[in-house]
């Protein structure tokens, strides 16, 4: 079966990309967001919706300002804060987090690539990444995948890959607060933050119980569940995917307190970047506009492993 073409337009010259399928609105890109400084400003796909049109993301929820659909983030580099809010420190009173000076942006720098049209709809980014001092730290060409959109079954996927490269004259030191002690809170990298309707609804892992998610290495992570207001339900399948450094992907995935998916490059361990080389991802997710069980995704998941 041939799939339907994506379309994508600039709505908003110099800010935003709107990604359609069939006239229905899926995505819209935010290359350029209007960001408070203390919510590290960085592009972010929301809103985010199946090919009905259901809702698949969340912006800025009360608990965490700095959440917006599916971003990319890092939470630790070396002292910079690229994910938004207060810091972890160990020795921070209460639950150890604390506002700083050190909330970093990523800055759009311009499109290699840009198409308008096709079952596969491709857009490649050069970013700078640009610590709290103004310095620049991190050369980043990224690019967003759109594609296998099929309307008969209510699916559609994005792949996500970005290659890092250190601009800075020093070892960068990529972590998390896990990796500075606090313990299966290793969130960083690629985030997802679902829509308040799925949480507290589970997760489904390739292999592992919903409880044991956190932390492991399988290769697949989902959360399914009924919207609010409208009927139906739907399920985001995310992969751990790919990375170039030594230290192993991980999942920080959660349904509660929130609904989160997100493939961690340094869950508990850090990774070193030298001067001049590269860090490279590749994730990809899966929207799929309907409630999934295990036995009926599983199939699906291996349709799109990577």
């Amino acid at each position: 079966m041939s799939n339907a073409p994506f379309h994508i337009q600039d709505d908003h010259p110099g800010t935003e990309l709107i990604v359609s399928v069939g006239g229905s609105e899926i995505a819209t890109y935010v290359y350029r967001p209007d960001t408070p400084r203390a919510e590290s400003p960085k592009p972010y796909l929301y809103p985010l919706r199946t090919l009905s049109g259901a809702p698949v993301g969340v912006f800025r929820p009360w608990d965490h300002r700095w959440h917006k659909g599916l971003q990319m983030t890092w939470s630790h580099l070396s002292g910079q804060n690229f994910w938004g809010g207060p810091s972890f420190d160990p020795g921070a009173p209460g639950h150890g987090y604390v506002w700083r000076d050190n909330n970093g942006s990523q800055l759009h720098r311009g499109f290699d690539r840009l198409d308008t049209e096709g079952s596969d709809a491709t857009v490649t980014e050069r970013l700078e990444w640009v610590a709290s001092t103004g310095e620049s730290w991190l050369a980043e060409q990224r690019t967003l995948r759109f594609h296998s959109a099929d309307p008969d079954r209510g699916i559609w996927a994005l792949d996500f890959s970005t290659a890092l490269t250190n601009a800075h004259t020093r070892t960068l030191e990529f972590g998390s607060p896990t990796t500075h002690g606090r313990p299966n809170a290793g969130y960083t990298g690629l985030f997802w933050r679902g829509p308040r309707a799925l949480t507290g609804r589970g997760i489904i892992g390739q292999s592992a119980a919903d409880d044991e998610v956190m932390g492991s290495t399988g290769a697949w992570a989902a959360i399914t569940g009924e919207h609010d207001e409208i009927d139906g339900g739907a399920t985001v399948l995310a992969y751990l995917g790919g990375s170039s450094a030594d230290v192993p992907l991980k999942w920080f995935a959660r349904s509660d307190p929130f609904a989160c998916l997100n493939p961690s490059p340094a869950f508990d361990e850090e990774i070193k970047l030298e001067p001049g080389h590269a860090l490279e991802l590749r994730h990809r997710f899966v929207f799929i506009d309907q409630v999934m069980e295990r036995a009926g995704l599983i199939p699906i998941a291996e349709e799109f492993a990577l």
